[in-house]
């Protein structure tokens, strides 16, 4: 690799010397790097896309930067780190092995949601239906291929990716799915139900999430996030449209330590 782009979380990094000795790290081997800070247009010819922060900024970079096509590495400067392949301490070693092309990419699939088939965004991790406004249960209807899969009295609905699965689809009671698969998992939040158990269903099923009608008929209000973010009002009998992204995120590994290993390690306790 011979031309880098570093994107920092400016409050991980206040004073931007890790953006910098990094910068200059790469410089020192005579290769090309650029700044976000500097230049908010990733240079044409771009092989890497170093980001700076935690999860949460290198998820927000996957979907800023969506069918870029340019693989990325996270280098953790928050706390848990999951997605994050690299730790400052370690960052030299783990440039070297950029440098030099000693890597392997992962693909990880996105969610694309249309919002009343008017406003369109992707998530890395997962879509996220739920209540707005007074705490209590309200009424989803959720549809596969068209086809009512079931009705849910809870406070929302997650739509995860198999990467979303170690995130709020987790701390919801649901499954955790391998990275790199294709597929989509459904966890509705605290249902009031006793049966109410995740569904995981093919990467290639289209799925809509219906807001339902509140107590005795009334109007019922609901919020749709994209990853935690670009949150949409949508009020009874309005709807999203969720299904698999056209493009991938692409992720750089460069340890052969398993899926298996990074979960035992990183979710010990938690």
């Amino acid at each position: 690799m011979n031309k880098f782009y570093v994107i920092t979380n400016k409050t991980k990094d206040q004073t931007l010397e890790i953006t910098y000795q990094i910068k200059n790290y790469i410089e020192s081997k005579g290769k090309e790097c650029c700044l976000a800070v500097e230049d908010m247009d990733i240079p044409k010819g771009t092989d890497c896309i170093l980001v700076l922060g935690g999860d949460g900024t290198l998820i927000r970079a996957a979907r800023d930067l969506y069918s870029t096509d340019v693989p990325m590495l996270g280098i953790n400067m928050g706390t848990l780190g999951y997605l994050t392949e690299a730790e400052v301490s370690n960052i030299e070693e783990c440039l070297e092995q950029l440098i030099h092309g000693e890597i392997h990419v992962e693909r990880r699939m996105m969610l694309k949601g249309v919002v009343n088939e008017e406003t369109e965004d992707v998530a890395l991790n997962d879509i996220v239906l739920t209540r707005s406004g007074t705490l209590r249960v309200i009424q989803f209807n959720v549809y596969v291929n068209g086809e009512l899969l079931n009705t849910y009295h809870a406070d929302g609905v997650i739509v995860s990716t198999p990467t979303g699965t170690t995130a709020y689809n987790l701390s919801a009671g649901g499954p955790i799915v391998e990275p790199t698969a294709a597929m989509i998992v459904v966890t509705p939040i605290c249902s009031h139900a006793l049966n109410a158990s995740s569904i995981v269903l093919s990467a290639e099923d289209e799925i809509i999430l219906e807001v339902g009608e509140g107590r005795d008929g009334g109007e019922e209000k609901a919020s749709i996030s994209f990853d935690g973010e670009n949150n949409f009002e949508l009020c009874t009998g309005e709807r999203i449209f969720i299904s698999r992204a056209k493009d991938v995120t692409k992720l750089l590994k460069l340890s052969k330590v398993s899926f298996l290993e990074i979960l035992r390690k990183k979710m010990k306790g938690n």
